[in-house]
């Protein structure tokens, strides 16, 4: 059984000028990962563009980050796809590589009108790797998808054998705790939304699953250390400053800020593609200034 917990990186998708994946940096964005105390990684998934990529494309991306890896942290790869065949060959791929977990955000284009028909759905795409643990994906901002993440994951568990957690990128902080008292606390809550994971740390979340891990785990580290020592005003005084740092960078530019954050703290992992929006060369420069400023770059990586 894979035990997620501390930080795991949501991680970036390498690409070249042209929007071609780009598979050279990721052993080094692995090593300076793992350097940094990441504890697993999340391959992808929302912050990696695995929406926007092909299915071989998926595949090769998926690959080439397990091999990195090299057993030394867990891999999660995400293969929810719109054409449930489509995330049934990913998860049955994932699981054929290597990859210690597997997530998946359900089909959202025509929507889904149950708990119990989102339940069948994942499910479906489950079944295709029956030997690898799995992570539902609740996104609701993007999936369209607004049930409780709680009755979500009741109704899969009654289907899903290797059901292992959630992977919860939402505000919602009670329906977080819900789905950590569920059947006894059997399954792992991952938090999602790194400017609170303070918050959810507090309300006994497993770990966090974010971007901004891929520059700023020293300091999410250095947060979470301060909480568990009992150093409260610590811990908030540095949630605040990695939650601005955060807000200056998604404010207007979103993934493809984050993205371009990445050139500060290598390796450069390329542009976001279409229909993200693209960043100019000066909004980079701009954001990028400001960054430093804050103390984030090479060499800092978000410590406090």
């Amino acid at each position: 059984m894979t035990q997620l917990s501390g930080l795991i990186a949501a991680t970036f998708t390498p690409m070249t000028a042209s929007g071609e994946v780009d598979c050279g940096p990721i052993v080094p964005m692995v090593e300076r990962l793992i350097a940094d105390g990441v504890t697993g990684l999340y391959v992808c998934g929302s912050t990696g563009e695995g929406p926007s990529m092909t299915t071989e494309e998926r595949k090769r991306v998926a690959v080439a980050f397990v091999e990195a890896a090299a057993g030394r942290i867990p891999v999660v790869v995400q293969v929810g796809h719109n054409a449930v065949e489509e995330a049934r060959a990913l998860a049955r791929h994932a699981e054929e590589v290597g990859a210690d977990a597997i997530s998946a955000v359900p089909p959202s284009y025509y929507g889904i009108a149950s708990t119990s028909t989102l339940a069948a759905t994942v499910a479906e795409i489950a079944a295709a790797a029956p030997h690898t643990p799995f992570y539902y994906y609740h996104i609701p901002q993007l999936s369209g998808l607004g049930f409780d993440a709680a009755d979500i994951m009741a109704a899969a568990a009654e289907r899903i054998p290797t059901l292992e957690g959630i992977k919860f990128s939402h505000t919602q902080l009670d329906m977080l705790i819900r789905c950590r008292a569920l059947q006894e606390g059997r399954f792992q809550t991952l938090f999602g939304v790194d400017e609170m994971l303070l918050a959810a740390w507090a309300a006994g979340c497993d770990g966090g699953v974010g971007s901004t891990y891929n520059f700023m785990a020293p300091g999410s580290l250095e947060m979470l250390a301060a909480f568990d020592a009992g150093r409260l005003d610590d811990a908030r005084q540095q949630q605040q400053r990695l939650t601005a740092i955060t807000r200056r960078i998604v404010k207007q530019h979103g993934i493809s800020g984050l993205k371009a954050t990445m050139r500060l703290v290598g390796p450069d992992c390329g542009p976001t593609r279409l229909p993200l929006p693209q960043m100019t060369p000066s909004e980079i420069a701009d954001l990028h200034r400001d960054l430093l400023a804050a103390g984030l770059g090479a060499g800092a990586a978000g410590r406090g």
